[in-house]
């Protein structure tokens, strides 16, 4: 089974992207998901966390406020590094034992949706590489809109990755998600069928 790589900036539609395979039947695996378990409420990333950002960075309820972690990583690369090396590492293992879990399925491929894949150096292992794209102005308003926080801030989260442009010139295939959810999908249909034949 071809092991495939979903990355792109943030808020470029890696998770319409990633929902649309699903529904054409593709396995599908969300870094993102896995990032939060990592650090849930009892688990050792969750004690790393707060022994390396304080209990300040509790909501009342005991967990992670992940707003104010972010105000924290996305102001301070040093910040940033830190929480990279306390998740990476259990993330990237339970992607690698879901791909081996998959067995010999119907599906010619798998999709794992990581967003941090070329920042990580995880691009060597896998087979292909589908990054979404849209543009940057696109971007920054998606996320403002999405997480109700300012330009200057959703410009920091955009800055602390690598470039839209640099994402797209390593891929092996490109989805733009500036235009209507039917071209995406359209896009995504079309990959679908390159990686299936």
């Amino acid at each position: 089974m071809r092991r495939v790589a979903l990355t792109g900036g943030i808020a470029t539609g890696k998770s319409h992207v990633r929902a649309r395979f699903e529904q054409l039947g593709v396995p599908t695996i969300d870094a993102d998901t896995l990032a939060r378990d990592v650090v849930a409420a009892g688990t050792p990333g969750f004690g790393a966390v707060v022994a390396r950002f304080g209990p300040g960075i509790l909501d009342e309820s005991g967990a992670i406020d992940r707003r104010k972690l972010a105000s924290i990583v996305f102001s301070d690369p040093g910040a940033r590094r830190d929480l990279e090396r306390i998740i990476h590492p259990s993330v990237r293992a339970a992607i690698d034992s879901w791909f081996e879990s998959l067995g010999d399925i119907a599906s010619r491929f798998a999709v794992a949706d990581i967003p941090l894949l070329y920042e990580t150096g995880r691009e060597r292992d896998f087979e292909t590489v589908v990054v979404t794209a849209c543009d940057p102005r696109t971007q920054i308003s998606r996320i403002v809109q999405r997480d109700s926080i300012t330009d200057a801030e959703a410009r920091a989260r955009v800055a602390a990755q690598l470039p839209i442009d640099e994402k797209v010139r390593r891929a092996d295939y490109v989805i733009t998600t500036d235009g209507s959810y039917e071209e995406t999908n359209r896009q995504v249909r079309e990959v679908f069928e390159a990686l299936s034949s």
